[in-house]
């Protein structure tokens, strides 16, 4: 592909690279890169791959703009809110760059629609943010054979490499199984500083960039750790297992299939362990509706919230007693466990996990509060803060 004069000029500084120069920025203009999410890693490296030139950008999503992605969702704007991440995303890369191409598909990537999405691009950035999806971009891009900038965040942590390149280890290599549903918080519940996913999600956009290329040296077989509390970086050497189950010397994963998450390692709370998972029975659940009428009528369980101080702060439950969930082990005795309780916290991750436990250690009568009280102000007392 040849560069037009408008282009050499807009890339001049890429073209002055000896390492890029015309013939890279021509290789950036034929790139094919698909990004499996535009939230907050998707975000900075969208805007930074269609500034590079990259010449068809895929993007995969189907949320909408939500007020709390702004903080750090920088593609998106107050004026998105409620609207397709995916429109949002693609006006701000015509307006940052109209020579790119974005193909956009408005669904969730899955082992149904991954090869058809995957085989027509070169990298994969992997912008996902839960642990069956990040599992399920990782096994596609193996099997595929399509490098994959990888990035996490989580509070003032981030990580990134490259997984699923010639001759480099995937991501099941660091870590083969997923762990138990509701072990690791997501943003929502744990939160995130708002410039961390800039920063990782740049380095995804500039190793993507790289591979694109073949130039410098890509994290393939190494792990970037940041930490932005700190202020540190340092990188670990990542090598490629051979026993992996998808990308070892003798795979038990030969196809793609959908990941979740798995219970066999427990539920960690503080220093305890629960070894019977987080997939609570049907009877172990309760609904806002129903805990609302056993107020009304004066049979209320005891309502455990295991959220942090500050979040109770915002917003509470009535009658709802704080006991933070990492103070939850030490406190049991604290607690009746011939009582009905009720465990709530923001969207019913980790009060899921406080009822494992809590059942473990003969609480018989314990149940988990179906979408927390983020549920509970949708549907029972709209009045509330949310958060």
């Amino acid at each position: 592909m040849e560069l037009s004069p408008a282009e050499r000029q807009r890339y001049s500084r890429h073209l002055l690279l000896p390492e890029v120069g015309e013939a890279g920025q021509r290789r950036l203009k034929a790139a094919r890169v698909l990004c499996v999410g535009a939230g907050g890693l998707g975000s900075p490296a969208l805007l930074y791959l269609a500034a590079a030139g990259v010449g068809t950008i895929g993007i995969v999503d189907f949320d909408e703009v939500d007020v709390t992605n702004l903080q750090r969702q920088i593609v998106h704007h107050t004026a998105d809110v409620g609207r397709s991440k995916l429109v949002s995303a693609r006006e701000k890369i015509a307006a940052l760059n109209p020579d790119v191409r974005v193909e956009a598909f408005a669904e969730p990537f899955s082992a149904a629609n991954a090869r058809s999405l995957l085989e027509t691009f070169d990298v994969v950035v992997d912008g996902t943010d839960n642990f069956p999806a990040r599992y399920l971009v990782n096994d596609a891009c193996v099997l595929y054979g399509k490098p994959n900038a990888w990035g996490s965040v989580h509070r003032f942590e981030g990580q990134a490499a490259v997984f699923a390149a010639a001759g480099g280890p995937c991501y099941r290599c660091l870590h083969p199984e997923p762990p138990p549903d509701g072990l690791v918080p997501s943003c929502a519940d744990a939160g995130v500083l708002g410039v961390l996913p800039g920063v990782i999600g740049t380095i995804q956009a500039t190793e993507a960039i790289k591979v694109v290329l073949g130039i410098g040296e890509p994290l393939i077989g190494r792990l970037l750790l940041y930490d932005a509390w700190r202020m540190r970086f340092r990188a670990i050497r990542l090598p490629k297992d051979p026993d992996c189950a998808i990308c070892g010397a003798q795979p038990t994963i030969t196809e793609l299939r959908e990941v979740g998450a798995s219970c066999a390692a427990g539920v960690r709370l503080g220093s305890d362990w629960g070894q019977t998972g987080v997939r609570l029975e049907s009877d172990h659940q309760m609904t806002v509706n129903e805990l609302k009428a056993r107020i009304d009528a004066g049979t209320a369980p005891v309502i455990i919230d295991v959220r942090e101080p500050w979040e109770a702060a915002i917003c509470s439950i009535p009658g709802a007693r704080l006991i933070p969930l990492a103070e939850l082990p030490r406190r049991l005795d604290e607690l009746d466990r011939s009582a009905e309780i009720v465990v709530q916290c923001k969207s019913g991750r980790r009060s899921a996990g406080a009822v494992a436990l809590l059942r473990e250690r003969g609480f018989a009568r314990a149940a988990n509060l179906s979408g927390g009280i983020l549920s509970w102000i949708n549907e029972i007392d709209p009045s509330l803060q949310r958060y």
